[in-house]
């Protein structure tokens, strides 16, 4: 299981270099409290010393090369197809926050995708993988488990946006469940994320009941849908499922062998301004 910190507002990165300040005390005391030689001192600091700067000067040039990479919060509802940055990639047209559907160039291809009730047209797209494989050659753990595939909060996700009259209306994020890289169990926790992100107060929520069949997994059940007033017009949704459909079960009454994967785990969330 990954652990994930909850940190929404930081401009660093998460899992960058970083130095940790050195402190020098003026009094030198070896073994037992005697003092040191400054011969033995000079000989112990300077390559200590010289260890520290080293280690700054290569973080430096490490955060100097380190690749940007726009993400979904990164894009501005209200924004003009045409000035929609081309940084991503794969773009397709979207499925209702499923998998891509027909693949287009870019933004400007987006009325190649069927209008939606509201008249939106939904464009599904990744994030860049430079990152990741920058990540990669220097070897960095951490980052490449941050940086792999389209996640939000190590979250995988299916992402796109809605355009209607030539203009960004609207955001779409749906956990992704195919996606091996993150634990599909938990996948319900990403509203934990958002709410933090946008408040936990002002969401009007409803709990639905189960319906017959459904059941907890592992005695949590939630199938539940909030809505929110986010200012300036922009209307917000978060809807979260973590159950077991009719039909799923923890063991195999047959087998009696623990099952894979029989649940439903996943939040959407939807951020519009018509």
């Amino acid at each position: 299981m990954t652990a994930r910190t909850l940190d929404v507002s930081s401009p660093a990165h998460a899992g960058d270099p970083v130095i940790a300040g050195v402190r020098f005390r003026s009094t030198r005391c070896g073994l037992l409290g005697h003092p040191l030689s400054r011969m033995t001192t000079t000989t112990w600091a300077l390559p200590f010393v010289l260890i520290v700067l080293l280690a700054a000067s290569s973080a430096a040039a490490l955060a100097q090369d380190r690749p940007n990479r726009l993400e979904v919060w990164d894009l501005k509802l209200g924004t003009p197809v045409d000035q929609m940055p081309d940084e991503f990639t794969d773009y397709a047209c979207g499925t209702n926050g499923g998998p891509p559907s027909v693949p287009l160039t870019g933004w400007k291809d987006f009325r190649r995708c069927r209008p939606d009730a509201a008249g939106l047209r939904e464009v599904y797209f990744r994030y860049d993988d430079e990152l990741e494989y920058w990540a990669k050659a220097n070897n960095l753990a951490a980052q490449m488990e941050q940086y792999v595939g389209t996640k939000t909060y190590g979250f995988p996700i299916n992402v796109s946006v809605l355009i209607g009259d030539d203009i960004v209306r609207g955001v779409r994020i749906v956990t992704d469940p195919r996606d091996p890289t993150g634990d599909r169990d938990e996948a319900y926790l990403l509203r934990n994320f958002l709410n933090a992100r946008f408040g936990r107060e002002g969401w009007q929520c409803e709990d639905l009941p189960a319906e017959s069949g459904e059941t907890p997994v592992s005695g949590i059940f939630i199938k539940q849908r909030c809505e929110k007033d986010m200012g300036e017009g922009v209307h917000g949704l978060l809807v979260s499922r973590h159950l077991r459909k009719p039909g799923q079960s923890q063991y195999d009454p047959h087998s009696g062998k623990e099952t894979t994967n029989q649940f439903e785990s996943n939040v959407r969330f939807e951020m519009v301004k018509p």
